[in-house]
């Protein structure tokens, strides 16, 4: 599965089912930069188990403002479509995948 990036406007719907993993970033983040290959390979290990999902919250502020994203990059992690667990700064790929697994 390809990582997807979502908006304001298509957040609702790319979150309702399944598990999702997004991460609020945006471009000038530096950790935002460095956790990217990490979910990358996330993706490509468990993409099948969990859908990753990119807000850019400079262009999306309506929904980093609901979600309360105070620092980036912020991880959260849904369940059809209720939120499960945050997480925020980098972490390493193999605490992510902990973090998906203990979460969901």
């Amino acid at each position: 599965m390809a990582i997807v990036h979502v908006t304001d406007q298509n957040f609702s719907e790319e979150i309702a089912s399944g598990v999702v993993l997004v991460d609020f970033w945006a471009t000038w983040c530096g950790p935002c930069k460095m956790i990217a290959p990490v979910l990358e390979e996330i993706d490509a290990e468990i993409g099948d188990q969990v859908k990753i999902a990119k807000l850019d919250v400079d262009n999306n502020q309506g929904t980093a403002a609901e979600y309360q994203v105070m620092s980036i990059p912020t991880l959260m992690l849904f369940k059809d479509g209720e939120l499960k667990a945050k997480t925020v700064g980098f972490q390493p790929k193999e605490a992510l995948i902990e973090f998906i697994n203990d979460n969901n």
